[in-house]
């Protein structure tokens, strides 16, 4: 698993993109906006933790890594070792737990001199959804030449370099599938109560805090768990 990144914007436009040091992962600006979190399919699972669907407003500018950290980011930029299984500079990085993931946000905020924290639940699905209503970035029909995932007759296992597929509306790589990625919400069961400003959902109160959300979905899922409302949790 890994992290997708939020940073500064500063006066920045949305769609801008820009890189705070060499080894810095690079980052794009994605706009202020409003939508519909949650199960907006009526997904026939009918996973209650993607529910209830309500709307969240989230009024600034953000910026998020272009494309997920990969392993050559991870060391170079601040890490200095490489825990990933499928080896290869530009491929994400892996194997890395929420604690790792705040201790690299940590230390690339020491090096830059900016701020970088782990996205919000909220504001890893806006940016994943990018405007779009349907189960994927792309369209309501899973899509190969769109994303990493588990294929039918179980080929083909591992991730792949990052970028390897189109971006979605908002220029953001492998939203769905090649490696799951960590959120800063402690893990809830349902949304009843969520925050809906774009905020992390950190109250402990029938949450697990132990436990973190994780988006996106991973080169081992099936297709129905790329969908951009499906949520995970994992220890942290």
């Amino acid at each position: 698993m890994m992290l997708p990144l939020t940073g500064h914007a500063d006066t920045k436009k949305p769609g801008a993109m820009f890189k705070d040091c060499e080894t810095c992962p690079e980052m794009v600006v994605v706009p202020a906006g409003t939508f519909k979190m949650g199960d907006v399919n009526g997904y026939v699972m009918g996973y209650a933790r993607e529910k209830p669907v309500h709307e969240v407003k989230i009024d600034y500018s953000f910026a998020v890594g272009k494309y997920e950290v990969t392993q050559a980011e991870w060391e170079d930029a601040a890490m200095g070792k490489n825990p990933s299984e499928f080896k290869g500079r530009l491929r994400p990085v892996e194997n890395v737990s929420w604690k790792d993931a705040k201790l690299f946000v940590k230390m690339l905020s020491e090096q830059t001199g900016k701020e970088y924290r782990l996205l919000s639940e909220s504001e890893w699905e806006y940016m994943a959804r990018a405007g779009s209503t349907t189960k994927y970035p792309w369209g309501d029909e899973i899509d190969s030449s769109k994303a990493k995932y588990e294929p039918e007759d179980g080929s083909e296992k591992g991730t792949v370099p990052v970028g390897s597929y189109s971006a979605n509306a908002f220029g953001v790589y492998d939203t769905a599938g090649n490696v799951a990625e960590w959120v800063e919400d402690c893990w809830h069961e349902t949304y009843k109560d969520a925050p809906t400003d774009g905020s992390a959902w950190l109250s402990a109160s029938e949450g697990d805090c132990e436990g973190r959300a994780v988006r996106g979905s991973s080169w081992s899922n099936f297709p129905e768990l790329l969908r951009s409302a499906n949520r995970n949790s994992n220890l942290a």
